[in-house]
Protein backbone atom coordinates (compact mmCIF):
# COMPACT_ATOMS: atom_id res chain seq x y z
CA UNK A 1 0.00 0.00 0.00
CA UNK A 2 0.88 3.74 -0.13
CA UNK A 3 -0.19 7.10 0.79
CA UNK A 4 0.58 11.10 -0.12
CA UNK A 5 2.78 12.51 1.77
CA UNK A 6 0.86 15.02 2.15
CA UNK A 7 -1.94 13.55 4.02
CA UNK A 8 0.83 11.05 6.31
CA UNK A 9 2.02 14.68 7.44
CA UNK A 10 -1.57 15.96 8.29
CA UNK A 11 -2.61 12.85 10.21
CA UNK A 12 0.81 12.74 12.32
CA UNK A 13 0.60 16.15 12.99
CA UNK A 14 -2.70 15.72 14.52
CA UNK A 15 -1.77 12.24 16.11
CA UNK A 16 1.13 14.07 17.94
CA UNK A 17 -0.88 17.43 18.28
CA UNK A 18 2.23 19.30 17.50
CA UNK A 19 0.83 23.06 17.10
CA UNK A 20 0.71 22.51 20.95
CA UNK A 21 4.35 22.47 21.06
CA UNK A 22 6.60 25.20 21.36
CA UNK A 23 9.61 23.37 20.24
CA UNK A 24 13.85 23.90 19.56
CA UNK A 25 12.73 22.71 16.02
CA UNK A 26 10.25 22.57 13.06
CA UNK A 27 8.35 19.19 13.85
CA UNK A 28 6.60 17.61 11.09
CA UNK A 29 7.79 17.58 7.34
CA UNK A 30 11.54 19.23 7.41
CA UNK A 31 12.42 18.19 3.78
CA UNK A 32 10.43 17.44 0.83
CA UNK A 33 10.81 14.39 -1.28
CA UNK A 34 8.39 12.84 -3.65
CA UNK A 35 4.37 12.55 -3.43
CA UNK A 36 4.03 9.16 -2.69
CA UNK A 37 4.87 6.99 -0.08
CA UNK A 38 5.41 3.57 -0.35
CA UNK A 39 7.98 2.80 2.40
CA UNK A 40 9.38 4.56 5.30
CA UNK A 41 12.72 4.11 7.40
CA UNK A 42 12.45 4.94 10.80
CA UNK A 43 15.32 5.57 13.62
CA UNK A 44 16.27 8.05 16.36
CA UNK A 45 18.52 10.73 14.65
CA UNK A 46 18.92 11.68 11.03
CA UNK A 47 23.04 10.86 10.73
CA UNK A 48 24.45 10.58 7.42
CA UNK A 49 24.62 6.65 8.28
CA UNK A 50 20.57 6.79 8.71
CA UNK A 51 20.32 8.11 5.14
CA UNK A 52 22.54 6.14 3.50
CA UNK A 53 20.17 3.34 4.93
CA UNK A 54 17.31 4.26 4.09
CA UNK A 55 18.86 4.92 0.13
CA UNK A 56 19.80 1.60 0.39
CA UNK A 57 16.49 0.20 1.41
CA UNK A 58 14.81 2.17 -1.41
CA UNK A 59 12.67 4.29 0.98
CA UNK A 60 10.60 7.38 0.12
CA UNK A 61 10.71 9.05 3.55
CA UNK A 62 12.79 8.74 6.79
CA UNK A 63 11.00 9.69 10.15
CA UNK A 64 13.29 10.56 13.24
CA UNK A 65 12.74 12.10 16.62
CA UNK A 66 16.06 14.09 16.08
CA UNK A 67 16.25 16.04 12.83
CA UNK A 68 17.51 19.39 11.57
CA UNK A 69 17.17 23.05 11.86
CA UNK A 70 17.78 23.55 15.34
CA UNK A 71 17.48 26.81 17.09
CA UNK A 72 20.86 28.38 17.16
CA UNK A 73 22.37 25.81 14.53
CA UNK A 74 23.88 27.55 11.61
CA UNK A 75 21.38 28.24 8.56
CA UNK A 76 23.49 27.71 5.52
CA UNK A 77 23.45 24.08 3.94
CA UNK A 78 27.54 23.88 3.98
CA UNK A 79 30.00 20.63 5.17
CA UNK A 80 28.20 17.64 6.64
CA UNK A 81 24.69 19.37 6.80
CA UNK A 82 24.76 20.07 3.25
CA UNK A 83 25.95 16.92 2.46
CA UNK A 84 22.71 15.12 4.31
CA UNK A 85 20.43 17.38 3.19
CA UNK A 86 21.99 16.52 -0.62
CA UNK A 87 21.55 13.23 0.01
CA UNK A 88 18.16 13.13 0.89
CA UNK A 89 17.28 15.38 -2.37
CA UNK A 90 18.94 13.78 -4.91
CA UNK A 91 17.11 10.38 -3.46
CA UNK A 92 14.02 12.14 -3.45
CA UNK A 93 13.69 11.25 0.17
CA UNK A 94 11.37 12.94 3.06
CA UNK A 95 12.50 13.95 5.92
CA UNK A 96 10.03 13.62 8.84
CA UNK A 97 10.87 15.12 12.47
CA UNK A 98 8.78 15.24 16.06
CA UNK A 99 10.94 15.99 19.12
CA UNK A 100 9.13 17.31 21.96
CA UNK A 101 5.32 15.92 20.52
CA UNK A 102 7.25 12.39 20.33
CA UNK A 103 8.41 12.77 23.50
CA UNK A 104 4.94 13.48 25.28
CA UNK A 105 2.61 11.42 23.42
CA UNK A 106 0.66 9.87 26.13
CA UNK A 107 0.90 6.07 24.14
CA UNK A 108 3.55 6.40 21.50
CA UNK A 109 5.68 8.75 23.55
CA UNK A 110 9.45 8.36 24.57
CA UNK A 111 8.48 8.57 28.52
CA UNK A 112 5.27 6.18 27.97
CA UNK A 113 7.06 3.85 25.50
CA UNK A 114 10.10 3.82 28.31
CA UNK A 115 7.87 3.15 31.09
CA UNK A 116 6.38 -0.12 29.51
CA UNK A 117 9.72 -0.86 28.68
CA UNK A 118 11.08 -0.75 32.00
CA UNK A 119 7.53 -1.88 33.76
CA UNK A 120 7.19 1.48 35.52
CA UNK A 121 3.32 2.16 36.47
CA UNK A 122 2.82 5.66 35.44
CA UNK A 123 1.12 7.46 38.47
CA UNK A 124 1.25 11.72 36.52
CA UNK A 125 3.55 13.42 34.55
CA UNK A 126 6.60 15.54 36.46
CA UNK A 127 5.03 18.94 35.65
CA UNK A 128 1.15 17.95 36.28
CA UNK A 129 0.21 19.51 32.14
CA UNK A 130 -1.57 17.95 29.61
CA UNK A 131 1.65 17.21 27.94
CA UNK A 132 3.85 16.82 30.92
CA UNK A 133 7.72 16.53 30.51
CA UNK A 134 8.55 13.27 32.17
CA UNK A 135 6.57 11.08 34.35
CA UNK A 136 6.51 10.16 37.59
CA UNK A 137 5.32 6.27 38.93
CA UNK A 138 5.98 3.45 40.81
CA UNK A 139 8.45 0.28 39.28
CA UNK A 140 8.46 -2.22 41.92
CA UNK A 141 5.11 -3.61 42.99
CA UNK A 142 5.59 -6.67 44.06
CA UNK A 143 6.33 -7.45 48.44
CA UNK A 144 9.74 -7.85 48.13
CA UNK A 145 11.65 -4.31 48.11
CA UNK A 146 14.15 -3.63 45.21
CA UNK A 147 16.82 -1.59 45.32
CA UNK A 148 18.56 1.17 42.88
CA UNK A 149 21.79 -1.51 41.83
CA UNK A 150 18.95 -3.96 41.08
CA UNK A 151 17.01 -1.25 39.26
CA UNK A 152 19.84 -0.12 37.16
CA UNK A 153 20.69 -3.86 36.39
CA UNK A 154 16.98 -4.00 35.27
CA UNK A 155 17.55 -1.58 32.85
CA UNK A 156 20.68 -2.62 32.09
CA UNK A 157 19.13 -6.09 30.80
CA UNK A 158 16.52 -4.35 28.74
CA UNK A 159 17.96 -1.43 27.08
CA UNK A 160 20.76 -3.91 26.15
CA UNK A 161 23.12 -0.60 27.77
CA UNK A 162 25.42 -0.56 31.00
CA UNK A 163 23.93 2.82 32.52
CA UNK A 164 25.22 5.14 34.76
CA UNK A 165 24.07 4.89 38.78
CA UNK A 166 24.79 7.78 41.15
CA UNK A 167 23.80 8.14 44.58
CA UNK A 168 22.89 5.56 46.98
CA UNK A 169 23.16 1.60 45.16
CA UNK A 170 21.59 0.31 47.78
CA UNK A 171 18.13 2.47 48.69
CA UNK A 172 15.01 0.67 48.17
CA UNK A 173 13.29 1.87 45.23
CA UNK A 174 9.43 2.23 44.91
CA UNK A 175 8.95 5.93 43.09
CA UNK A 176 10.59 6.28 40.22
CA UNK A 177 11.02 9.63 38.32
CA UNK A 178 12.11 9.24 34.31
CA UNK A 179 12.77 11.65 31.29
CA UNK A 180 14.15 10.74 28.38
CA UNK A 181 17.32 12.19 26.63
CA UNK A 182 19.23 14.59 27.56
CA UNK A 183 16.87 15.90 30.78
CA UNK A 184 19.24 15.25 34.09
CA UNK A 185 18.51 19.03 34.72
CA UNK A 186 15.54 17.92 35.91
CA UNK A 187 16.91 16.02 38.88
CA UNK A 188 16.00 18.64 41.27
CA UNK A 189 12.32 18.60 39.90
CA UNK A 190 12.29 15.18 40.74
CA UNK A 191 13.48 15.30 44.03
CA UNK A 192 10.91 18.00 45.25
CA UNK A 193 8.44 15.21 44.03
CA UNK A 194 10.17 13.10 46.59
CA UNK A 195 10.87 10.18 44.24
CA UNK A 196 13.68 7.71 45.26
CA UNK A 197 15.57 7.85 41.81
CA UNK A 198 15.36 9.46 38.95
CA UNK A 199 16.19 8.04 35.70
CA UNK A 200 17.26 9.91 32.25
CA UNK A 201 18.91 9.51 29.33
CA UNK A 202 22.53 11.32 30.16
CA UNK A 203 24.75 12.73 32.71
CA UNK A 204 26.44 15.77 33.44
CA UNK A 205 29.50 16.59 35.57
CA UNK A 206 27.48 18.14 38.02
CA UNK A 207 24.77 15.60 38.57
CA UNK A 208 26.90 13.42 40.58
CA UNK A 209 26.85 16.56 43.00
CA UNK A 210 23.19 17.05 42.64
CA UNK A 211 21.78 13.36 43.48
CA UNK A 212 24.54 13.45 46.58
CA UNK A 213 23.16 16.49 48.27
CA UNK A 214 19.54 16.17 47.14
CA UNK A 215 19.89 12.11 48.50
CA UNK A 216 18.48 11.10 45.34
CA UNK A 217 19.51 7.98 43.20
CA UNK A 218 20.15 9.05 39.73
CA UNK A 219 20.57 6.56 36.55
CA UNK A 220 21.70 8.25 33.62
CA UNK A 221 20.39 4.99 31.13
CA UNK A 222 22.00 6.42 27.76
CA UNK A 223 20.02 9.24 25.53
CA UNK A 224 19.68 7.34 22.37
CA UNK A 225 18.55 3.73 24.50
CA UNK A 226 15.74 5.93 25.92
CA UNK A 227 14.58 7.65 22.98
CA UNK A 228 14.72 4.32 20.34
CA UNK A 229 10.85 3.19 21.59
CA UNK A 230 9.05 6.43 20.65
CA UNK A 231 9.78 6.22 16.72
CA UNK A 232 9.81 2.74 16.39
CA UNK A 233 6.32 2.63 18.33
CA UNK A 234 5.11 5.37 15.89
CA UNK A 235 6.57 3.47 12.81
CA UNK A 236 4.73 0.43 13.96
CA UNK A 237 1.22 2.50 14.76
CA UNK A 238 1.77 3.83 10.73
CA UNK A 239 2.35 0.51 9.40
CA UNK A 240 -0.77 -0.83 11.47
CA UNK A 241 -3.25 1.80 10.83
CA UNK A 242 -2.00 3.38 7.25
CA UNK A 243 -0.84 -0.24 5.70
CA UNK A 244 2.87 1.03 4.67
CA UNK A 245 6.18 -0.66 4.82
CA UNK A 246 7.68 0.90 8.10
CA UNK A 247 11.28 -0.37 9.03
CA UNK A 248 13.06 0.69 12.34
CA UNK A 249 17.06 1.06 12.05
CA UNK A 250 18.86 1.26 14.99
CA UNK A 251 22.26 3.08 13.93
CA UNK A 252 24.25 1.77 17.51
CA UNK A 253 25.14 4.95 19.65
CA UNK A 254 26.51 4.00 22.99
CA UNK A 255 25.81 8.00 24.36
Amino acid sequence: MSLLLKDLIVYLDGLLDVSAFSDYCPNGLQIEGKAEIKKIITGVTASQALIDAAIEHDADAIIVHHGYFWKGEKSVLTGMKGARVKSLMQHDISLIAYHLPLDAHAELGNNAQLARLLNFKTLAGMDGGKYPVGNIGVWNSADTAKTASELAAHVSAVLERQPILLGDAQRVINTVGWCTGSAQSMIEKAAQLGVDCFVSGEVSEQTLHLANELDLTYIGAGHHATERCGVKALGDHIMQEKGVNVVFIDINNPV
